[in-house]
């Protein structure tokens, strides 16, 4: 059998390519807070091999937009959308891995589900940095109800406590930011804190995704 023209498959290859690298371009629209340059900023630093944890919610949608995993077995994420899946998959990646950069992405509702496990990070000392994308409600879900049920959302809106404050009481490190030029500061010290760290990001709640915002029509 002769074998296949692999040049066959280049105009194909090559437009959704293309296709990849402009949904990835920065959006003209984007909100004051632009998560998006957040992940951008962490595709620029951190290492080919670094483990990057998740849960569920709309804060992921920025996450695996933009965010470029360059190898195999560095992305843990549920599949089956189980909210506070992040912090206790970091914990074990970085047990399992302590050579390795390890870093969670994390909604305040999905953290506050595990937030408890965040002790064990501290009690083994182990460097995860935490991202808590704080937007004060189940953001997800509230965009749900205003597509469903518009001007009915009901038990959405969350109360959070200082998430920075938070880690630092358990002695780790903590900081809150609220524009994305501070990021890349906040995430350098994080990393050369060497301990467990939470970075918190007040972002807008009305953003739902990269291109949804409240209220939905």
């Amino acid at each position: 059998m002769a074998p296949l023209d692999k040049n066959t498959w280049a105009p194909w290859r090559a437009k959704l390519r293309a296709a990849y690298v402009d949904y990835q371009a920065p959006r003209t629209d984007a909100p004051p807070f632009d998560l998006a340059k957040v992940v951008d900023h962490l595709n620029d630093v951190l290492p080919d091999d670094a483990i990057v944890t998740n849960g569920a919610g709309n804060y992921t949608i920025w996450l695996h937009r933009y965010y470029r995993y360059r190898k195999l077995g560095t992305q843990i994420a549920p599949k089956s959308g189980s909210m506070g899946y992040g912090p206790p998959a970091a914990i074990a990646a970085q047990l399992r891995h302590p050579e390795r950069r390890v870093v969670c992405f994390a909604g305040d509702g999905c953290f506050m589900m595990a937030s408890q496990d965040f002790a064990t990070a501290v009690q083994h000392q182990l460097p995860i940095i935490v991202v808590i994308v704080n937007d004060a409600m189940y953001g997800s879900i509230r965009m749900h109800q205003k597509l469903n049920y518009p001007g009915r959302p009901s038990g959405t809106d969350l109360l959070n406590p200082d998430f920075a404050a938070l880690a630092r009481t358990y002695g780790a490190h903590g900081e809150s930011i609220n524009q994305h030029d501070q990021f890349p500061g906040a995430f350098e010290r994080a990393m050369l804190a060497e301990m467990p760290a939470v970075i918190e990001i007040r972002v807008d709640g009305k953003q739902l995704t990269p291109d949804r915002k409240l209220p939905l029509s």
